[in-house]
């Protein structure tokens, strides 16, 4: 048996669809623009976080002098300018203004390969950064093993070194508690009482003050929490402690505005080797 052809159902069936496609392009876009974020007041700064640069690399913080470069030219070629804590602090204060394109470059747990090939690479591409050591690395574990790229960590002569060539701020990343055993970095335990907890932290992060300021004339603004682990009781310490800038491992966007408060805990993205220069800063320098 066949069916009869009706103009008019044809007509409504079609009508009716419309209406449905209408009424989903109409609701896909309001969903669209209420999932988008606004973007937030000031300038977007994306944070790198490097930790050893040598050709063993063989963990997700370390990489090859090849790759680093490869990253220093990729951001010189997108028109990046790297920018230290100081300006950025000046920035925040009102004075002077930041580049169209500011990156800030950081190196964690003061490798010596941070003296003996990064510097010559951020000196050839007119680059600097931040590299945070820890105390009780370079007062004993450097004196007893110095100088090898692929494994010493830079003594006060080469910290003072980085210092004097104009481009790298010296971090405090602690003096001795970079570890994730007792304690979770330099955060506060469970059940610790605040005011003891502030005094331990003190007594630490104080003794890299005043061994840098001993031995070259200048004490860390910026602290670099190990392995990122941050508490909100640590906040007075290092304020009082002359930090003007914090750094946090956290990987997400960063917005510098007028208020210097948005320099203490800054976001930043780890570089490992397991992805192309390309791949990391399509992530890296993404706003979303």
């Amino acid at each position: 048996m066949y069916c009869c052809y009706n103009p008019k159902k044809l007509r409504l069936f079609l009508l009716i669809d419309i209406v449905i496609l209408m009424l989903w392009m109409l609701c896909t876009a309001v969903g669209n623009v209420s999932a988008h974020k606004p973007r937030p007041d000031g300038i977007f700064l994306p944070v790198i976080m490097y930790h050893s640069i040598t050709e063993t690399a063989s963990s997700d913080y370390q990489i090859t002098p090849e790759l680093f470069e490869n990253d220093l030219c990729y951001l010189k070629l997108q028109g990046y300018e790297t920018v230290s804590a100081a300006q950025l602090y000046a920035y925040t204060e009102g004075k002077g203004d930041l580049p169209a394109h500011p990156v800030m470059l950081t190196f964690d747990d003061g490798f010596y390969n941070n003296l003996s090939i990064v510097l010559p690479l951020l000196e050839q591409y007119d680059m600097c950064a931040v590299v945070s050591i820890v105390g009780e690395y370079t007062e004993v574990t450097a004196e007893r093993d110095p100088h090898v790229d692929r494994y010493s960590y830079l003594t006060w002569d080469d910290v003072r070194q980085l210092q004097d060539s104009g481009r790298v701020e010296i971090g405090n990343h602690t003096w001795n508690l970079h570890s994730n055993d007792t304690r979770a970095g330099c955060s506060i335990l469970y059940g610790e009482d605040a005011s003891a907890y502030q005094k331990m932290l003190r007594e630490d992060v104080g003794k890299v003050q005043s061994h840098a300021y001993e031995k070259t004339g200048h004490s860390p603004t910026v602290f670099a929490y190990p392995y990122g682990f941050i508490c909100r009781e640590s906040i007075p310490v290092l304020k009082e402690l002359g930090f003007i800038c914090t750094l946090t491992c956290y990987e997400k966007p960063n917005y510098i505005t007028r208020d210097s408060d948005c320099l203490y805990g800054l976001f930043r993205y780890n570089r490992s080797p397991s992805l192309t220069t390309e791949d990391f800063f399509a992530k890296a320098l993404s706003e979303n």
